[in-house]
C-alpha cells in the first residue's frame, strides 16, 4: 500500500510544477499549442510501448468500436477539457485563483466516484477531504487574500479553470470503470490517441500553428517543453494509473492535496520564497488527510 501512495506522491510532484512550464511557455506560444505540442509527443512515444506491451500479452483484448467510444469520450471529456482548461484558464486567470479552484478536484472526484462507480463515500473518505481541503486553505492564506474569482476580466479564466477540474475528475473517474477489461497502460494510450485525435483541429483552425515558433525558444522553453512531454503527460500519468488500478478513486484523489505542498516547497527551494508559518502547519495538515487515508481506509 505505502508503494501506491509512493506512486502518487511523485506524480503529485510532477503535477505542481506544471505551472511554471506554462509560464516559461506562454512567452512563445498559445495555451492550444502549449497544451497540445507535447501531448502529441508523449502520445507518439508511447505508442510502441503499447505495441510491445500487447505483444507480450496474447491474450490482450481487442478493442471494439463500442470500446474505442469509451477512449473518446475519456480522451476528449478528460484530457482535452483537463489539460487545455488549466493552461487556458491560467494564462487568462490568476495562478493564484487556479490554485484556490483547483482544490475542488479531490471534492469532484469524490462526487463522480460515487455516482458513476458505486464508491462509498465513508465518514473516513469525507474527513480525510475536509482536512485536506482546511490544510491547502491556510498554505493559501496569502493567495487568497489576492484572488480575484469575480473580477470580469479574470471570470472567463476562472470559468475554463473549472472546465479543467471536472475534466480531470471525470477521467480518473471513468477510467477506473474502464479497467475491468484492459490494463491501465491501455487505457492511457488509447485515450490519449483520441484525445490527440480530436484537438487537431483547435491547432488547424482555432490557434494556427507555426514552426517557426521554436525559434524564439531559450533553454528555458526547451527546459519547460521537455518536461510537459516526458514527466507531466508521460511519467505522472503512468504513476497515477499504476496506483489507481489498486486504490478506490476516491482515495487516489486525496493525493492531489500534495501538490500545494510540492509547490510551496518548490517555490522555497527553487526561488527563494520563504516558508510562512502557516504553510508550514497547512502542509503539516495535508499530511495528515493523506495519512488517514492510506493507514485506515480498507475499503479497497
Amino acid at each position: 500500500m505505502l508503494w501506491y501512495f509512493t506512486l502518487l506522491a511523485a506524480a503529485s510532484l510532477i503535477w505542481s510544477a506544471q505551472g511554471t512550464a506554462v509560464k516559461f511557455l506562454d512567452r512563445n506560444m498559445g495555451p492550444i499549442a502549449i497544451t497540445f505540442l507535447p501531448f502529441y509527443i508523449t502520445t507518439l512515444s508511447f505508442v510502441p510501448l503499447l505495441i510491445r506491451k500487447r505483444r507480450a500479452n496474447p491474450g490482450a483484448v481487442r478493442p471494439t468500436w463500442s470500446d474505442w467510444g469509451k477512449f473518446a469520450l475519456a480522451g476528449v471529456l478528460g484530457q482535452v477539457l483537463a489539460q487545455l482548461g488549466m493552461t487556458w484558464g491560467i494564462s487568462r486567470s490568476l495562478a493564484s485563483n487556479g490554485a484556490v479552484l483547483n482544490l475542488m478536484i479531490p471534492v469532484i472526484t469524490a462526487v463522480l466516484a460515487s455516482f458513476m462507480l458505486h464508491e462509498k463515500l465513508s465518514l473516513l473518505r469525507i474527513a480525510s477531504l475536509l482536512i485536506g481541503l482546511v490544510g491547502v486553505l491556510l498554505m493559501s492564506v496569502e493567495d487568497l487574500r489576492h484572488v480575484s474569482f469575480l473580477e470580469m476580466k479574470y471570470l472567463v479564466g476562472n470559468s475554463l479553470i473549472l472546465v479543467g477540474c471536472f475534466g480531470s475528475s471525470f477521467y480518473n473517474t471513468y477510467c477506473k470503470g474502464l479497467m475491468k477489461r484492459f490494463q491501465e497502460i491501455e487505457i492511457l494510450i488509447f485515450s490519449y490517441i483520441t484525445a490527440s485525435l480530436a484537438s487537431i483541429p483547435l491547432l488547424i483552425w482555432a490557434e494556427p500553428f507555426h514552426w517557426s515558433v521554436f525559434r524564439t525558444f531559450d533553454w528555458k522553453s526547451w527546459v519547460a517543453f521537455a518536461f510537459l512531454a516526458i514527466l507531466m503527460y508521460g511519467a505522472s500519468m503512468l504513476f497515477f494509473f499504476a496506483a489507481l488500478e489498486h486504490l478506490d478513486v476516491t482515495a487516489a484523489s486525496v493525493s492531489l492535496y500534495l501538490v500545494p505542498i510540492f509547490g510551496v516547497l518548490m517555490a522555497a527551494v527553487v526561488l527563494g520564497e520563504r516558508l510562512s508559518a502557516l504553510a508550514m502547519v497547512g502542509s503539516g495538515i495535508v499530511l495528515v488527510a493523506t495519512i488517514l487515508i492510506m493507514k485506515y481506509d480498507t475499503s479497497y
